[in-house]
């Protein structure tokens, strides 16, 4: 698919998929013309790294962890993982948590607040 295409499917500007590809968080295939063609598979991978963006990760972090992220089951390992790095990814992970707690009370307050105004 065009970058176009993928812009409209994922809800992001073209600029911004561009920006991706030079952070090396996608790589669409280059036809022989030079353009870009983007995989069925990106739509999917752009909206994992703009939830992980907002989630606060870094697009340095995020290139990181993305290969462990796409396959989970397949095994990576890492034989020497920098100690700053592994701080940094259990610190974000902590503050997905905090986030995810404090959304699930947001959320669970809005439908017994909904309830009460439908009664």
């Amino acid at each position: 698919m065009r970058i176009k295409e993928l812009a409209v499917r994922t809800a992001v500007t073209p600029r911004l998929l561009r920006y991706y590809e030079e952070q090396g968080l996608i790589r669409p295939r280059r036809e022989s013309n030079g353009w870009r063609d983007y995989d069925e598979e990106l739509v999917g991978r752009v909206q994992q790294i703009r939830e992980l963006l907002a989630a606060g990760l870094s697009t340095r972090m995020i290139k990181e962890i993305l290969p462990c992220l796409a396959a989970p089951e397949s095994g990576i390992h890492f034989t020497d993982p920098d100690p700053a790095f592994l701080e940094t990814l259990i610190r974000e992970r902590d503050h997905m948590s905090e986030r995810i707690e404090l959304l699930t009370k947001n959320r669970d307050a809005l439908t017994a607040y909904l309830e009460a105004l439908q009664r």
